[in-house]
């Protein structure tokens, strides 16, 4: 098993347990009432609703926390309730699933955000909404101040700032929290809403949906990636964050740096029933990943298969760290003896399969003779579009053609075994042609990457894919470049 593999297995199985996550935002309770609808009332137009069952469970930043302690982490939770009927089913709720709740604040009078769903058929019919929307007090914030430092002080691994709206980040508390958790290197996610974003500058990832986004950029961002992107870097030249990371729905997730890099992570195909707390799924997920030390990509990953098992669930729903640990599984392709490449008919069979299981296929195609952090670069960035990457690789007579008789300089069943060797690439295929043209035409894979300045319009091969995407190689590194420097260098006496 590679070394990633074996990281991510380690990281579900052994490392989540140990984690230590604050949550800290607007909790609430999310109130289900189920049944069926099979006539309309006598006494005014609206469905009679037979009710079989009534739900509650934990909502809003206390959803967070309930995704992050089905992961197994240990969680501890802090907001606003009242010493009403709700607040009391709140608490029972938040023992029920383990929750530390020591940074909870009672206040007598205030109603408990409570949000009563009523649904027919699996479909919702009505909400309504109980909810009292007040900042804290002064002393109020001295206390939670004086609990995160307590926290900081025992180990926190990441930090979770779920803002609904309902008054706990008026003022000055998520200042307090980020200003604090820098200090003491703990990552900070922010769950944003509002146009106002300011509060959160300093955070290291602010996880806007396209709605919050929208809000965020102060016009309506189309769900498209350059234009996702663009919305993000004007964001990053207004505020103080270190990473956007936009939830797209059905595109999947997108990740802009404050330095500019993107990752994108397409959604895994799945029929969708409901997205309520998909959003608290991804950022519980995500900090978990990123507090477990995971790469941002690996993260991603994580965070869109726990969003992919939700979305499939009725009614808000926490994904339990078994879920996860099963689809990794069913993700993972068994690695047996020496890496030998595919032939075209081979990896045109791989790819349906992956394809009849809704996932992306990636497909780009080169010599990458002699590789170097060019090549890595551009492959990782490839790897992001989509859930498979898979390489064309020239041989070595096709080779020859293009570059010279002097090239290539490593065989190709050796470049085939270095590229196999990295993380992001799935499974390479020699081909012998001067293009790709006729292996894209059996294997069609969804989205072909050239690098340069292509225009889409004129990569061979464009007709075979869904669609073409043009990533820029990395400045200052080339194969002819590291062989004109070795024979420099030859000739120099200096080798």
């Amino acid at each position: 098993m590679p070394a990633t593999e074996r990281y991510i297995d380690n990281f579900l199985n052994e490392r989540l347990p140990q984690l230590r996550i604050a949550v800290i935002g607007d909790v609430m309770v999310d109130r289900y009432i189920y049944g069926k609808v099979e006539r309309i009332s006598p006494e005014a137009p609206v469905p009679i609703n037979k009710v079989d069952t009534v739900k509650s469970v934990l909502g809003g930043a206390a959803n967070v926390a309930a995704n992050l302690a089905h992961l197994d982490c240990r969680v501890f939770l802090a907001g606003l309730v009242g010493e009403d009927d709700n607040g009391e089913l709140f608490k029972d709720l938040l023992r029920d699933a383990a929750i530390t709740g020591d940074g909870l604040i009672s206040r007598p009078g205030h109603a408990t955000t409570t949000k009563l769903r009523v649904l027919g058929a699996r479909q919702q019919m009505v909400r309504l909404d109980f909810e009292e929307i007040t900042p804290f007090t002064e002393a109020e914030r001295a206390r939670l101040a004086a609990w995160l430092d307590g926290k900081i002080v025992a180990g926190l691994d990441g930090i979770v700032l779920s803002d609904y709206n309902k008054g706990v980040f008026a003022a000055e508390v998520a200042e307090l929290v980020i200003k604090a958790a820098r200090k003491a290197s703990v990552p900070v996610l922010v769950d944003p809403k509002g146009n106002d974003w300011s509060k959160y500058n300093g955070a290291d990832f602010v996880t806007p949906n396209m709605k919050e986004l929208s809000q965020g950029a102060g016009y309506e961002v189309p769900n498209e990636g350059e234009a996702v992107v663009k919305a993000a870097m004007a964001l990053h030249e207004t505020y103080d964050f270190a990473n956007l990371m936009v939830t797209r729905s059905e595109m999947g997730i997108t990740l802009v740096s404050r330095d500019g890099k993107v990752w994108n992570n397409p959604a895994a195909a799945q029929e969708v029933f409901d997205v309520s707390g998909a959003g608290d799924t991804v950022a519980a997920a995500f900090i978990a990943a990123v507090g477990g030390k995971l790469s941002i990509r690996a993260a991603l990953n994580m965070a869109n298969a726990a969003a992919s098992i939700v979305v499939a669930k009725v009614g808000t729903y926490p994904v339990h760290r078994s879920e996860l640990q099963r689809l990794w599984s069913t993700w993972q392709p068994a690695h047996k003896g020496p890496y030998q490449p595919l032939t075209a008919a081979a990896m045109t069979e791989k790819v349906r399969a992956w394809q009849e299981k809704g996932e992306t296929v990636v497909f780009t195609n080169g010599c990458f003779d002699i590789l170097h952090r060019g090549h890595v670069l551009y492959l990782q960035q490839a790897a992001a579009l989509g859930r498979r990457l898979i390489i064309g690789l020239n041989s070595d007579a096709s080779c020859r053609r293009l570059k010279g008789e002097t090239r290539p300089i490593v065989a190709q069943e050796d470049r085939a075994l270095l590229l196999s060797a990295l993380a992001c690439v799935d499974d390479v295929v020699i081909f012998d042609e001067d293009t790709p043209e006729e292996l894209l035409e059996k294997l069609r894979p969804d989205i072909l990457v050239k690098g340069g300045d292509y225009k889409a319009e004129d990569v061979i091969g464009r007709e075979f894919a869904e669609r073409v995407e043009i990533i820029r190689f990395e400045e200052g590194y080339s194969t002819t470049g590291l062989i004109n420097k070795i024979a420099h260098l030859t000739k120099a006496g200096k080798l």
